[in-house]
């Protein structure tokens, strides 16, 4: 069974950091793409960075507000990847997602194959 376990999340004053992690098992990690995604109630979920599939197709980052302040990460030895976001601010309030898709060249919301159920972050002003 595959899974997807974030934590990391919680209430941060602005200007703070947090470092969210995402464990996965009961797949190949270095098949995957991995991306973050971010869900504020009753908006629609943004893709915030991602790690494509393949060392020729660079990270990038798909919110231009976390630009320079958030960097997306992995561990192939732990299943693990990461999201460290500095400089929080207020508006960074969100769900925060990680996703896995097999052998793709972007995160596609629609087209992800496997979610995290989520970790709530929380930045006080």
């Amino acid at each position: 069974e595959v899974q997807l376990v974030e934590s990391g999340g919680g209430l941060v004053q602005a200007g703070g950091s947090l470092r969210l992690s995402c464990q996965a098992s009961g797949l190949t990690f270095d098949d995957y793409g991995i991306g973050w995604f971010r869900q504020v109630p009753g908006k629609r979920r943004e893709e915030v960075a991602c790690i494509p599939y393949g060392d020729e197709n660079p990270t990038y980052y798909a919110a231009d507000s976390v630009k320079g302040r958030f960097t997306i990460s992995s561990d192939s030895d732990k299943k693990t990847a990461y999201l460290q976001m500095n400089s929080l601010k207020p508006e960074d309030t969100a769900v925060y997602f990680c996703a896995l898709i097999w052998r793709a060249r972007a995160c596609v919301d629609t087209s992800m194959d496997y979610w995290g159920k989520g970790t709530l972050v929380t930045v006080s002003s």
